[in-house]
């Protein structure tokens, strides 16, 4: 009898693998939407030479029209915000927007995106947050921006004097130079391009700052940089005078 049952099991557990490889196919799955014009371009930055990859490099150093930040590094915003493709998921999408750099770790300059208030937690290799009080879209309201990535794969950082471990509450003007982008990823095996990791945070309402890792901590930084950087409302090409305000997530 025992024989008999678990025979008749055994189709039973190869549908539900089936079904269980499918879905991690679809959740996990590399580039999402591998005809899009993102992808291509994603593409066109791994494999292309010097004159394709400047290309796709998007230089903003004044804000858009009507938009209070700045883009904080020159760059290919390669990983969008809202992006499931990989490391990401559909379920895990990516919290901000990665700005890959076409140099060496420590050459490109990352720049405060708006005014307010630094500080460098004490155990922060490669990273900053800025606490902005007044959010420019949403007076009233406090938001907090992060950047992250700015240090070499072995954690030396390239982060500016003026922010050494333990910082809290440096004012600094939008234009400010923070650091240089870099590939620390943390000590994992996984190794990273050279990049800067942009999101804007929203306040735990006491005062301090969400989790960051947590994509429903996050906002959207397409209408306060003027550029389309959603993933759901991707455009052929991310400048200005494009519109920046997406309705779908």
């Amino acid at each position: 009898m025992g024989g008999r049952r678990n025979r008749n099991l055994f189709p039973l557990a190869i549908l539900l693998l089936v079904a269980l490889f499918i879905w991690l196919i679809r959740v996990f799955g590399q580039r999402d939407g591998a005809s899009g014009s993102h992808f291509q371009q994603f593409r066109q930055w791994a494999w292309g030479d010097e004159n394709e990859r400047a290309a796709l490099i998007t230089t903003q150093r004044e804000a858009c029209p009507g938009a209070p930040f700045i883009l904080p590094a020159d760059g290919f915003i390669g990983l969008l915000y809202n992006d499931p493709n990989s490391p990401y998921s559909r379920i895990t999408p990516h919290q901000g927007i990665d700005i890959f750099s076409n140099t060496e770790p420590g050459m490109t300059p990352v720049y405060a995106a708006y005014d307010g208030y630094v500080t460098r937690e004490p155990d922060w290799r490669s990273t900053l947050i800025q606490r902005v009080p007044d959010d420019p879209l949403n007076p009233g309201t406090q938001i907090w921006l992060y950047y992250t990535h700015m240090a070499d794969k072995e954690g030396d950082d390239f982060i500016v004097d003026s922010f050494p471990p333990g910082t809290r509450e440096l004012y600094v003007e939008r234009g400010t130079l923070l650091g240089y982008t870099g590939n620390y990823n943390g000590g994992a095996l996984r190794g990273v391009w050279v990049h800067l990791h942009f999101s804007i945070v929203k306040d735990n309402g006491r005062g301090g700052y969400a989790n960051e890792l947590e994509f429903a901590n996050t906002l959207d930084p397409s209408p306060y940089l003027g550029l389309p950087v959603n993933y759901a409302c991707q455009a052929e090409a991310v400048q200005c005078g494009l519109p920046a305000v997406c309705t779908q997530q």
